[in-house]
């Protein structure tokens, strides 16, 4: 069975490139909440000021949070996605504390999901709610259609994270015996989907470059916004790369682009990021 102790280790960290990450600045990681809700403050008039489509195709769009969070912090996520013409679930189990049944109970949502809606699935995840995702679509890759990640440390944080009590707490009294080496080495590795990693160099909470790609394909981009951990949910920039993404079919899908003159300045764009090896 796989366990969240392990897909919270983010796999193993045996590349020196990945030791030698960087947490995240102090000034950065003291402000993160005060940046969250000016970022919050944004939203709003973003919402009555966007000329978005609400034309989307309906097909089922599930967002996951983050740890210790819960859907709650996703309800303007889920508003914001919900207006676009989508069919939107949350992920329905309270708060997140990592419990090792949730990749399961994930895993028969998605199925739940894909036999009601005879359509393939996108996961947009936050933090956590992005490594489930990019498993669930490892498992499932004929379920789902496509990945959005939101600021999620899947290239590995144990080291380098300002919220290291969180894996220290996670992974107390755990034996290495009963560690699945194989799953924890392939956190890593990309999904066979379309993905979408949205990352922030001012995200407080976990590197940055922990969040991306090793390496961009045709189907994998790494995109760079302006904005803290905590305001992933609600900054404007996210959502319109997030409204952007959700019109692609798996068979149609092409990279991102800026357009606009308030995307060109909210949204850095995408680069081919890989660590030295």
């Amino acid at each position: 069975m796989i366990t969240l102790a392990f897909l919270f280790a983010m796999g193993k960290e045996t590349k020196s490139a990945i030791n030698k990450v960087k947490r995240p600045s102090l000034i950065w990681s003291l402000t993160e909440a005060s940046r969250a809700i000016i970022e919050l403050g944004t939203f709003y008039p973003f919402r009555l000021i966007n000329n978005l489509p609400s034309d989307g195709d309906d097909h089922p769009v599930l967002i996951l949070p983050g740890f210790l969070a819960s859907d709650s912090s996703t309800v303007h996520l889920r508003k914001f996605v919900d207006t676009l013409g989508y069919s939107v679930y949350g992920w329905g189990e309270g708060r997140n504390f990592a419990h090792e049944q949730y990749i399961e109970l994930l895993f028969e949502k998605i199925e739940m999901i894909f036999s009601k809606h005879q359509r393939s699935i996108s996961i947009i995840g936050w933090s956590l709610g992005g490594i489930y995702a990019r498993q669930l679509a490892k498992g499932r890759p004929d379920m789902i259609r496509q990945v959005v990640t939101l600021g999620s440390p899947f290239k590995g944080v144990k080291k380098a994270n300002n919220a290291k009590w969180m894996y220290d707490l996670l992974t107390r009294g755990t034996s290495k015996a009963k560690i699945n080496q194989d799953l924890i080495d392939d956190i890593p590795f990309p999904a066979p989907v379309p993905t979408t990693a949205i990352y922030s160099k001012e995200d407080g909470i976990v590197p940055w470059r922990l969040c991306m790609e090793d390496y961009e394909t045709a189907i994998h981009q790494n995109i760079q916004v302006r904005g803290s951990h905590f305001g992933f949910g609600f900054n404007p920039a996210v959502l319109l790369i997030i409204a952007d993404r959700l019109r692609y079919y798996d068979d149609n899908w092409v990279k991102f682009q800026s357009s606009t003159l308030f995307e060109k300045l909210m949204v850095t764009m995408p680069v081919n990021f890989s660590f030295k090896r």
